[in-house]
């Protein structure tokens, strides 16, 4: 299992978090999503033979919310 941290933007009220932690806890692979308001980042553990960074990244794109670095742990 890998992590993954998104800098995001665009994070601007808590119906952010809940869209943002509903759509990717439903990909296939991720098996824990934390939203960092503040931090405007979003954390992403996911099994890497089922996903990647990219197609996550790509997701929040595609929702809105742009991913202006990541980083893998």
């Amino acid at each position: 299992m890998k992590t993954v941290s998104f800098q995001m933007e665009g994070l601007t009220c808590p119906s952010c978090i809940k869209k943002i932690e509903k759509v990717l806890s439903n990909q296939m692979g991720v098996k824990e999503v934390k939203v960092l308001f503040n931090a405007q980042k979003v954390k992403l553990s996911f099994e890497e033979t089922q996903g990647s960074p990219e197609e996550y990244a790509e997701i929040l794109k595609k929702l809105g919310y742009p991913v202006q670095s990541q980083k893998i742990a």
